[in-house]
């Protein structure tokens, strides 16, 4: 009986400690009830990052919403992806690259001027031309699991925001 009940204690004292650091389950964001509501544009509204953007937005309880001027916007204005070279082969091939996306994207309020935003990722990807078939696949799985960590990032900007 006792063991259990300072079992319990202690439990909830960690519970209690852990979530007063603000700790959080990874993509589990508090979303302002500002933004419950919200508009998603992008120039390619069937591109795979608009897609998890709006499915995060879903996730995370917000109603997208046709864009009107009633509404905040999130505007997905440009997604790159740049590879740079880290390191070579002593036969001069490309042994390792450096990949960067970076998202552009802006939020407005109504009735107030567009605030920009960008995110960031960045991988290193081995390459060896002997397996360019694996490796060009390794590449898309990277690039989905960069798209996926960018809108999860552009999700956790939007939960920043606070209320208006």
């Amino acid at each position: 009986m006792v063991r259990t009940l300072l079992t319990a204690i202690l439990g909830l004292a960690l519970l209690t400690g852990v979530t007063g650091c603000g700790f959080r389950l990874q993509g589990s964001y508090q979303i302002p009830a500002s933004l419950k509501q919200l508009s998603v544009d992008s120039a390619d509204e069937y591109s795979e990052l608009t897609r998890l953007v709006k499915d995060r937005l879903r996730l995370s309880g917000v109603n997208v919403v046709a864009s009107n001027s009633k509404v905040p916007s999130v505007r997905l204005l440009r997604d790159t992806l740049e590879r740079t070279t880290l390191s070579l082969y002593p036969t001069g091939h490309v042994a390792e690259y450096e990949l960067i996306y970076h998202v552009d994207f802006a939020v407005a309020f109504p009735g107030e001027e567009a605030k920009p935003f960008s995110v960031e990722i960045r991988r290193d990807y081995l390459d060896d031309p002997r397996t360019a078939l694996a490796k060009s696949r390794e590449m898309e799985l990277l690039l989905k699991e960069m798209r996926q960590q960018a809108a999860d990032n552009l999700i956790q900007t939007l939960s920043s925001l606070g209320e208006r």
